[in-house]
Order: structure tokens, then sequence, then C-alpha cells
């Protein structure tokens, strides 16, 4: 668009002229019109860049200098966006069939019936996924991001190895871009109920640091080599600590935060994801909230997570078992039950 409004000059003919002002309307009647049309055509383009001007989908890539966390992502710099609660469904460049399963399921598939499920739930939801040196595979992941639009892209090499080095990741971005009281942590191969979920969440709490999960007792480690760990076990005087199980857990925002403000090497990286995060909520001193809903062996009127414990960490052939499972009218038509607990 010019820096200043185009100028027209009309130069007047003498007074015998018979069509003069006849010509000047007509003149400027079509200049009116074709201002109207650019004005009205531009505003059309405006307005259609302003409906897809913020994808669901974003890429996070970490900056190790010493900037703000808001610094770190390669988002543009807006508000976070506030929801109840952020889901971030950990997936792998080998999940393409859960992820197709999922979406045919409790996950929907098209922008409209997402936004719809966000809207009656107050929760978001994204894909989390990281990055691989195989051209190929993330070609395919181009191809899938810009047709379903429904992931979090992370700049962290995606291998079970360093699943630990992802869940940190995950909260980090998952809290520079939502404003949220709980961040949720969940695998690709579990039943979610959403709607059951949002209350489970929506819940009045007394602790502002709070870890909610189908809580196990995992070993305390006593090497002596792990010196950030041993004075914890030598205070507790126990062989086992509480934590979640890996497959779906939940931590409110002031414990994020907390992980946030951490430094990638603070904390000692454990080989079990799970026991990881469990260690450090341990270390934080954080209320565990023990709720076995979230890792019901079945759907029932009060499940709120499905998946096969205690024979697989998540669901045995998740591909099948999840449209089996969503086929079953006790998965999705059962009455979503308040539980006082």
């Amino acid at each position: 668009m010019p820096s200043s409004s185009p100028k027209s000059f009309f130069y007047a003919r003498p007074a015998t002229t018979p069509f003069s002002s006849s010509r000047i309307i007509i003149l400027t009647f079509l200049l009116l019109l074709g201002l109207f049309a650019f004005f009205f055509g531009f505003t059309g383009f405006r307005d259609h860049r302003c409906l897809n001007r913020d994808p669901r989908s974003v890429r996070v890539l970490w900056d190790h200098g010493p900037t703000s966390l808001r610094d770190h992502l390669n988002v543009a710099d807006t508000d976070r966006h506030k929801v109840m609660a952020f889901v971030g469904i950990q997936t792998g460049f080998g999940s393409v069939g859960r992820r197709q399963s999922l979406r045919k399921t409790w996950f929907p598939s098209d922008p409209n019936g997402l936004q719809r499920l966000e809207e009656s739930t107050g929760l978001a939801f994204r894909f989390v996924i990281g990055r691989t040196s195989d051209r190929s595979k993330m070609s395919v992941l181009k191809r899938e991001v810009a047709e379903y639009d429904d992931f979090i892209q992370l700049d962290i090499e995606e291998e079970y190895s360093k699943l630990p080095y992802k869940t940190l990741a995950f909260f980090k971005a998952a809290y520079a871009l939502f404003e949220a009281d709980f961040y949720v942590k969940a695998d690709d191969d579990i039943y979610l109920r959403p709607d059951r979920l949002s209350l489970l969440l929506a819940k009045e709490r007394s602790h502002p640091q709070t870890y909610i999960g189908c809580m196990k007792k995992g070993p305390v480690f006593t090497d002596p080599k792990l010196k950030w760990y041993e004075p914890l076990s030598n205070l507790l005087g126990k062989e086992y600590f509480l934590h979640a199980y890996g497959p779906i857990y939940a931590l409110s925002a002031d414990v994020v935060s907390s992980l946030v403000a951490l430094r990638n090497n603070s904390f000692r990286m454990f080989s079990n994801e799970d026991v990881t995060i469990g260690a450090w909520m341990l270390a934080m001193n954080v209320n565990h909230e023990n709720n076995h809903e979230l890792c019901a062996p079945e759907c029932t009127s009060t499940s709120i997570a499905v998946w096969d414990i205690p024979k697989c960490s998540g669901l045995c052939n998740p591909e099948k078992r999840m449209l089996e499972l969503h086929q079953m009218e006790s998965c999705t038509q059962s009455p979503t039950a308040e539980s006082d607990e």
C-alpha cells in the first residue's frame, strides 16, 4: 500500500465544453468505486489472515544463552493462552498409527472438533514430539503437522533414553505457551476421558504445589555415586518412595514454575522418566494426590484414563484397543460421575 494517498488532478476545460461536469462526476465515481473495491479486497485478505494467524502447532527452539524462558521460544511475543489445564500427549516418530487411532476416538482430528472439546472442558491438547536427524521422518511429520495442526515440536532429540530430558523440556515449553492451573503429561497409548479429567483438575485444593497421579512405590536409590539423592534416602530411612505411574500425571502451576526455574543440569536425571519426576517431587516436598481412576484397567462410570495395568505401560496393542474401547458404551456414553474423594 503506498505511503501516501494517490492524488488525482482534473483540468477544467472551457465552459463551452458540454460534457465537462458529467465526465468529472463519472471519473470521480469510478475512482471511488476502485478505492472501495481495493479496501474491500484488502479487508477480506486481512480478515482471512487474522483467522489463521495463530496456528495450533508450534516449534520450540531452545537458546542456551542467559536469556529468559520466553526469549528461548521461537514464537510470537504474545500473552500465554489461558486454560484450566494443558495436556501434552507425548508421542514419537514411530507412533503415527497411535496418533491416527487417537484422532478417531477421544482426540478430535478436525480443528473445529478439537476447539469444541477444549472449550467444553477448559483443557488444551497437543501432541508433543522432539526431532530426529532422519530427514524422511521429519518430512512425514511436517506433512502431518500441516494436515492436523495439533503439535508442539521440541528442539530435543526424540530418543527413549532421553525421555526425562524431553519431559522437562515439555513442561518448560508448556509453561511458556499456556497459563494454566495444571500441566498434564500423558502418553499416546492410553484412552482418556477429557470430561472427567477436567472435573478432577477443577476441584478446590488447599495445597498450591500438587502432584496428581496413580501412585506406586518405587525404589529409593542409595548408590553412593548418586550424591544428590543419598541424603534423601538417609533422611527417609525407607527403601521406597511414592511416585506416579508414567502414562499420565499432572503438576500444578506452582510446581511447574519451580521446574522452569531449574537449570537443565541442576537435578539428576534417572533412566526412567516417571522415577525422575517422582524424585524431583519428593525433593520439592509437594503434595501427592493419589487417584487410581488415572490407571483404570477398564472403562467404568468413574475411570479417567484407561490402560492395561499392570501388563503394559499403556494399552497393549494401542492402535487396535483404542478403537475397540471407543465402541464401548461404558467408555463413551456413561454419565460423568463427580466424586467427592
